[in-house]
Parts: C-alpha cells; structure tokens; sequence
C-alpha cells in the first residue's frame, strides 16, 4: 500500500485544512513565516475539492483532523496539551479529540465484545452503558460485572481502525520517502526511522491484549507511588480487541473547574504529574507514553489515576543516564557539561565544535531561567532547538523519540494545571535523586558485580570453547597462530576467575 497512489492522500490532507479552513488556523498558531504560508496555501487551494468537508459544528482545526483520520488525530492530541504552542484557544478545541470523538453504536460494541469473549454480553455483564468516551482508536462502555456486582470500564477497538490506521501510516511512509529523496538536508532527522517507530508503537496499540500486559507491568513497577493509582485488569474479560480493567472515579485532569470544585491542590497535582513522570521514565525505564489529559483523572482522595496503556516507553539504563546527566545539567546551568555529555553519547557529530554547542545550548537554557514561566514562549523556543540540531548535524535519536514527545505532553498537561510552573524546579529533586543512585560510588559497585556475573557465567564453557578451538588450530597447522590462541584462552580462562572472584567479593560488601 506504499506506492504512489499514497501522493492523493498527501494532497488531500493540505486540501482538507483549506476546505475546513484550519490552514490560516494552524499557520497562525504556529507563527508560520509568510513564504511557508505562501507554500502551503499555493499546495492547498487548487485541491480543495479533493479535501473532506468534515463536521461543519466542529471548529476548523478539530474538524479537519477528525476528517482525516486516526494519526491526525493523534497529532491533535499531542497539540491540545500545549497551549504555550498553540494558543489557549486552539488547545481547547483540540482537546475534545482527547475522548470526545463521535462513538460508533454500542449495538455495534456489544457484537464486538461478544465476539472476541466467545459468550453473550447480557452473560458477562448485568449493565453495559452507551459510551462515554470516545477516543481515536477506542471508545469506553461503563459496565457492572454479573458475577460479582463489580462496575468496570471496556474498551472496545473501533470496527475497520487497523485499517485506517494502515491507509494514514502509508501516505507517512511515502512522505518521508519523498523527504529522503528531495530534502538531504533533513536526512539527519531519519524520516523513515521515525515512521517506522511510529507504526510500532500503533500496531501495539491495536492489540490490546499487549495494552493488558503494559497494564500488569506498570502497576507492578508502581504500586509503592505515593499519590498515584491505576485500574486493575480483568484479565478474564479481554482480548485482542477488547479490554476490561477496574473502574476509575475521579475528576478529569483536564477539568480545572471541577478540580477547584473538588477541592484540590491545582499546584501539587501540577508538580505530582510531572514528577510521577520523570520518576518512572529514570527509575524504572518505564513510563506512560500517552499521558495527556484524556487518560488521567484525579480520585476523592487526590491521588492522580493513570489509564490508557496502548502507548508505553521503554529506555535501556544506558539512555537514562544519559538523560539525566543532560536535565541535570541543565537544571544546575552546566551547559559545558550537557554539551559534552551529548558528545559522549553520539548525538552530536564527533567533528563539531564542544564549546560552540555549549554556549548554543546557553542560548536556549537561559531565557528559560530568566523568565516567569507565563512568558516563556515554548514555539519561539522549539523552533530555535530546531535551528541548533541542524547546526551542529544532530540525527533524529529514535529511541528518544517517545520520551521526548511525552516530555513535551506532560509538561503542557503541568502546565495547564498551573501556568507558573517551571519544569525544573519541579524536576530538580528527582533528578538529583536518580543521579545520586544511578552515577555515584553505589552505582559503580553495581556495575561491576553485574559485569562480573555476565563474564562468570562463561566458565562452565571454556573446556569445551578451549578444546574446539585448539582442535581448530591443530588441523591448521599455524605456530603463529596457535600460540597468540594460547594467550587470548589464557586470558579468557584468567578473565573468567576474576570475574568469579568479583561477583563473590561484591556480593559480600553489598
């Protein structure tokens, strides 16, 4: 499906923004340059026929993203949490596409159910509500379960979704293909990785017996997080395209008038969501990857309630510390030490320059600190990161990818909740927390016992590895040879004691 039939979905998707008239919406938002408005406006018009006409009762940007399908629709998803961006009026119309899309029947619903669970719903379920939420790939039915009287929440996949997801991720495989080819100078950005990262973590999100599992691990990682809920999984009662977990009672997140009503702290929550975040992403390499306000709620008792587990992030231990050492930096105005860690790393090419990085990146850390955080403008402030990575030659680092797009979603979602709050100051503590445990003497103890027990388990092979191999040289007949092989089992037998000795010795300080 990636050929160049894909060109009229392209086409159609800046015909859609004319006709809608979501185009001047989403360039204005942007502060888009006059020549990119030019450019886009000369690509739209003469197609607008071709666009979709969208729900007329719906404003310009909601009804054209809704028009054109599920991946769109996450776009506008990732938009609708940053005001500071977009605009706060944009971000409000965007934020139905949270949970407040049209629902398809819950007729249509209940055949699903009961065609993945192999029984009748009126046998599973005493109550099966009509929906109340709807949301791109999913909508939510409220339940009561028959056998125990217990009420829960079913997730249903939209009937056709695999498929329009497939037709979306198409067209983005052959826009970035047309990147590659006729913009060099953005192959530093890895179109196609990106793509192929983002199809991933969509086919994940369309099974959701893989959601039920994200759902096991993260409360398993979390269950000692203070202030912090998730719904249990019904495991009985899901499937492939069906998903049932514990109720959640609380307030939405992205309700502040109700929070107030409620009598929370708008301030605390803000700094908790924030920090729950970074908290899991460094300390268990494992985080909520589609934290925007249409999956948190806040329970009576003011704990923030997490839900949605189609999109979960994973980084190795590697990559976090690599990204605390760059927070921390930050937070402490190290520029030098942020530059030179994104050296050590391979984000930026070995040929550049480490003190013009650092004082580049001074360019975009100081205003950060020297303003309240109301006046910081964060598409002023992308836009010139941008200006930096194409500077200093920095490609697109796909395992981040999720990392920093979250970042950028729970930060607007703090934000919303309290406009004056700054990210690090909120995440000095945590940070400084996971750098003590993960950086200093402790950490290194550790290293070494877990190299130590990887090289010891190596012994129980080394007779047969030594007789393979000096089988090998024999029928070779290479002195040479024979005798630098000698040396290296030599070492590998030494090697393997010492690492024995290690993990021994180790184990017994710790």
């Amino acid at each position: 499906m990636r050929g160049p039939h894909n060109i009229i979905r392209l086409i159609r998707t800046g015909a859609t923004l004319e006709r809608t008239g979501a185009m001047n919406v989403v360039l204005d938002a942007f502060e888009a340059p006059k020549p990119l408005r030019f450019v886009a406006h000369a690509l739209g018009k003469p197609f607008m026929w071709l666009g979709y006409n969208g729900d007329p009762s719906m404003p310009p940007a909601t009804r054209a993203l809704t028009a054109l399908g599920p991946a769109y629709i996450k776009f506008g998803q990732v938009l609708s949490t940053r005001p500071d961006v977009v605009g706060q009026e944009l971000a409000d119309q965007l934020r139905v596409l949270q949970d407040k899309l049209p629902p398809f029947p819950v007729e249509v619903a209940k055949r699903e159910v009961a065609k993945e669970l192999g029984q009748p719903v009126d046998d599973m379920f005493s109550e099966f509500s009509a929906p109340i939420a709807a949301a791109s790939i999913a909508q939510v039915h409220k339940a009561t379960l028959a056998s125990t009287g217990e009420q829960v929440a079913v997730k249903v996949l939209r009937p056709g979704i695999e498929r329009a997801f497939r037709k979306d991720v198409d067209a983005f495989y052959l826009a970035a293909r047309i990147v590659d080819i006729f913009a060099p100078g953005a192959r530093r950005l890895r179109p196609m990785e990106v793509i192929e990262h983002f199809d991933g973590v969509v086919r994940g999100e369309l099974d959701l017996r893989l959601e039920s599992s994200a759902a096991s691990e993260f409360a398993a990682n979390t269950k000692g997080d203070a202030g912090f809920q998730l719904p249990p999984i019904v495991w009985s009662l899901s499937a492939r395209r069906v998903m049932t977990l514990g109720w959640a009672d609380g307030v939405p997140l992205g309700d502040n008038a109700a929070i107030d009503a409620a009598g929370h702290d708008r301030r605390a929550l803000s700094e908790r969501v924030l920090k729950l975040f970074l908290l899991h992403a460094l300390r268990d390499g494992y985080f909520h990857a589609d934290m925007h306000q249409g999956n948190l709620k806040v329970a009576p008792n003011g704990d923030i309630i997490a839900y949605d587990f189609g999109i979960m992030g994973h980084i190795d231990e590697y990559t976090r510390r690599v990204y605390a050492e760059i927070l921390f930096g930050f937070i402490r105005k190290d520029y030098k030490r942020v530059a030179e860690v994104h050296f050590e790393a391979g984000y930026v090419p070995a040929d550049k320059d480490v003190d013009e990085f650092a004082r580049a990146l001074r360019a975009v850390g100081e205003p950060i600190f020297g303003m309240d955080a109301t006046q910081i403008s964060m598409g002023r402030l992308l836009s010139y990161l941008f200006e930096v990575t194409e500077r200093f030659g920095m490609e697109t680092r796909t395992e981040l990818i999720l990392l920093q797009r979250t970042m950028v979603v729970v930060e607007g979602v703090a934000r919303s909740l309290d406009p004056r709050m700054n990210i690090w100051e909120v995440a000095r503590p945590v940070v400084e927390d996971y750098i003590k445990k993960s950086i200093g003497p402790r950490a290194v103890v550790f290293d070494l016992a877990r190299t130590a027990q990887v090289l010891a388990r190596f012994g129980p092979r080394l007779p047969a590895l030594v007789e393979a191999a000096l089988i090998r040289q024999a029928s070779e007949q290479d002195p040479p040879r024979r005798k630098g092989l000698g040396a290296l089992l030599a070492a590998g037998a030494a090697g393997a004691v010492i690492a024995t000795i290690l993990t021994l010795g180790i184990e017994a300080l710790l």
